[in-house]
């Protein structure tokens, strides 16, 4: 399991725009957003048949992003050969 977080800012006027393109993207789903603020909190998880990458590069190319931050990431991949 792959999963980020993702901070996105955007004009205020475009937060509910945005929050209707985002949820149509694989994995992604909308946490909060104080759009008085222009900002949006979104998670990306990995899933069957796509990749997580894809689905934050589709999030970045959303017209309504002006900016994006990777706030946290996390990955259980390799953790099964690691010895306590």
């Amino acid at each position: 399991m792959k999963i980020v977080s993702l901070i996105l800012r955007a004009r205020a006027e475009d937060i509910e725009p945005l929050k209707l393109g985002a949820e149509k993207i694989d994995g992604v789903e909308w946490q909060a957003s104080d759009p008085a603020r222009g900002v949006a909190v979104v998670t990306v998880e990995d899933g069957e048949g796509y990749a997580l990458s894809d689905s934050m590069i589709a999030v970045s190319r959303l017209p309504e992003v002006h900016s994006l931050t990777l706030a946290y990431e996390y990955t259980d991949e390799g953790l099964e050969t690691q010895e306590a």
